[in-house]
């Protein structure tokens, strides 16, 4: 592909590598139509003790040529996932190294798959390829960057000598990608494609793995060693062991090809240049993590005040924190959590209580601090930490990995099932709460960083099944640094400091947010008429305007979103 090393020197401005994109995906589309010839003069021969090492141990599992592993190297060693993040995305996506964003969970040392065509083809050659056999891939996205990376990945197989359709799939989509085969061993597969592209969001980095569990994938065949890892990072609360057995799967996952993770999707925070974080971190911006807000300012106004503006104000209710820990800034800045966690989402300490977490990961105790007061200057007590625990448990429309580690509580089957009034492993006592497990959930510190504890007084009566009618989500009371000072639906709200707040009085005096959805489609409008201080967008269209704003700066953060090329392993029908 000697055209992408020509057009290398023109990667200088936003304009040209728009122009190199075009370019490349024309030479790409062109390749396509090149024959590439089983042991032409292409075909690059690997070194004697490299092809030895490469065939060491692998081969077809069964029929699907896919399930062998020298096939899938050669799937990942033949894309350029670094010229397509440059140019297609704009920079503005991170090519991938296993499934976990860089950070502090990820395992070192994994296996990049650089781009290597050379030791594609000699993976090929070394597993018999059939260059007649035509892969299909199946997507699911609309637009149409999603069209290009895959004329661009079609190219990129075609330059080794492996051919592949690709479609939108219509219908049943999930169905389509996720249909589990009856025998969970030996299959055959139950859906019609060899591969697939979507994406994979992670509160709790288990998800990403969870679903090589035997019985589970529709595209990974039965695997007594995975299924062993996935138990181990299952097995443990502790965060530190926690991350060991993530390290081992993260290896054994990205070894195995279990499937090729393409790239990291980041987010982007924008802010203002009159937004000073006065070295606060940042962090992942869709949930809760321990920014401390209350120690940011801006530039004052002629009046002397600090004005921060956002979007995300309430149309019809606010939000409920349950379900959406952390997209609005109101969830995150009206309420708090029992526990405080960094960026990466990772518990560090208490924020509204002190905490311990027996050896066993099976028994939590909270004791509240002293001081934390609800905006109506009353106390935060244990009973409020229990009835919120009760009353989410029968929210089915709260977030899984909350409602996960409160399913295993002690007695929490019974109380959803009506038969007890409370659940039997919460206990109070003064103001100390013991939450004792049924079973191990390895999220449950997570889960307290991300659960909002809300007031009894106030929801006693609220149907579960419909809490966003209860009038509390009008006007709602929190314990956070900020709380409500004017609020009009769909008009404006204007969020002032909690004066009370135990961990410090805010320095911004107004926090002022205009109505919109988790999409705000006048980001960039609002932004250049100066009217937008804070928010975060993951839309390349959007950062791409927003960059060349001078009043707006842009953070790049790390976020578990990661798009996935999944290979389906199972033999064919």
């Amino acid at each position: 592909m000697l055209f992408v090393k020509q057009l290398e020197n023109f990667r200088r401005s936003h304009f040209m590598k728009r122009i190199t994109m075009l370019l490349i995906l024309i030479g790409l589309v062109l390749l396509v139509s090149l024959p590439v010839f089983a042991g032409g003069q292409n075909e690059a021969e690997a070194p004697a003790e490299e092809t030895a090492v490469m065939e060491e141990g692998v081969g077809p599992t069964n029929s699907n040529p896919l399930s062998d592993l020298r096939v899938r190297q050669a799937i990942a060693y033949a894309i350029d996932m670094d010229t397509i993040a440059e140019t297609m995305f704009d920079g503005m996506v991170l090519p991938a190294t296993g499934r976990v964003p860089d950070g502090p969970m990820k395992a070192p040392g994994l296996n990049r798959y650089a781009y290597d065509p050379d030791k594609s083809r000699a993976l090929l050659k070394a597993a018999n390829w059939d260059p007649n056999y035509k892969l299909d891939l199946g997507y699911y996205y609309g637009d149409q960057m999603t069209v290009d990376l895959m004329t661009a990945i079609q190219a990129y197989l075609s330059d080794v000598g492996i051919k592949m359709s690709f479609r939108k799939l219509e219908g049943d989509v999930g169905a389509q990608l996720n249909s589990v085969p009856t025998d969970p061993a030996n299959g055959p597969s139950a859906v019609e494609i060899d591969l697939g592209y979507g994406g994979h969001a992670a509160l709790a980095l288990q998800e990403y793995f969870n679903v090589y569990k035997t019985g589970k994938s529709a595209q990974y065949p039965s695997d007594p060693k995975m299924d062993a890892l996935i138990d181990a990072i299952n097995a443990t609360a502790d965060p530190v062991e926690l991350k060991k057995a993530l390290f081992e799967i993260e290896k054994y996952e990205v070894d195995n090809l279990a499937a090729y993770s393409l790239y990291y999707m980041p987010m982007f925070v924008y802010e203002s240049i009159d937004l000073n974080r006065n070295g606060e971190i940042y962090g992942n911006p869709q949930y809760n993590y321990d920014w401390n807000i209350q120690n940011w300012t801006m530039k004052p106004e002629s009046n002397g005040k600090m004005v921060l503006q956002t979007n995300g104000g309430p149309i019809e209710f606010f939000q409920n924190p349950w379900e959406n820990p952390g997209i609005w800034i109101s969830n995150k800045v009206l309420y708090d959590r029992l526990i405080a966690c960094d960026g990466a989402l990772t518990p560090t300490h208490g924020q509204m209580a002190d905490y311990e977490l027996s050896s066993d990961g099976m028994t939590l105790k909270f004791t509240m601090k002293d001081g934390v007061k609800w905006h109506d200057g009353a106390a935060v007590t244990v009973d409020d930490v229990q009835f919120s625990i009760e009353k989410i448990i029968l929210a089915p429309t709260a977030h899984k990995v909350l409602l996960s580690t409160f399913n295993s509580i002690k007695g929490a089957e019974e109380f959803i099932a009506g038969t007890a009034d409370h659940i039997s492993g919460i206990n109070t006592d003064g103001n100390t709460i013991t939450i004792e497990m049924a079973k191990l959930d390895p999220n449950i510190l997570l889960t307290f960083t991300q659960f909002a504890i809300l007031p009894e007084k106030y929801l006693a009566d609220a149907d579960p099944l419909k809490m966003l009618q209860s009038p509390f989500f009008q006007h709602p009371v929190g314990s956070g640094p900020y709380k409500i000072g004017k609020v009009e639906m769909n008009d404006y709200l204007v969020m002032v400091p909690n004066e009370d707040y135990y961990d410090g009085v805010p320095k911004i005096d107004e926090i002022q947010c205009y109505p919109s959805f988790d999409s705000d489609p006048n980001v960039v409008k609002n932004a250049t008429a100066g009217i937008l201080d804070y928010g975060f967008s993951k839309n390349p269209s959007e950062v791409s305007s927003l960059r060349a704003l001078d009043n707006i700066k842009l953070e790049t953060v790390d976020v578990p979103y990661t798009r996935i090329l999944w290979f389906y392993q199972y033999p064919k029908k």
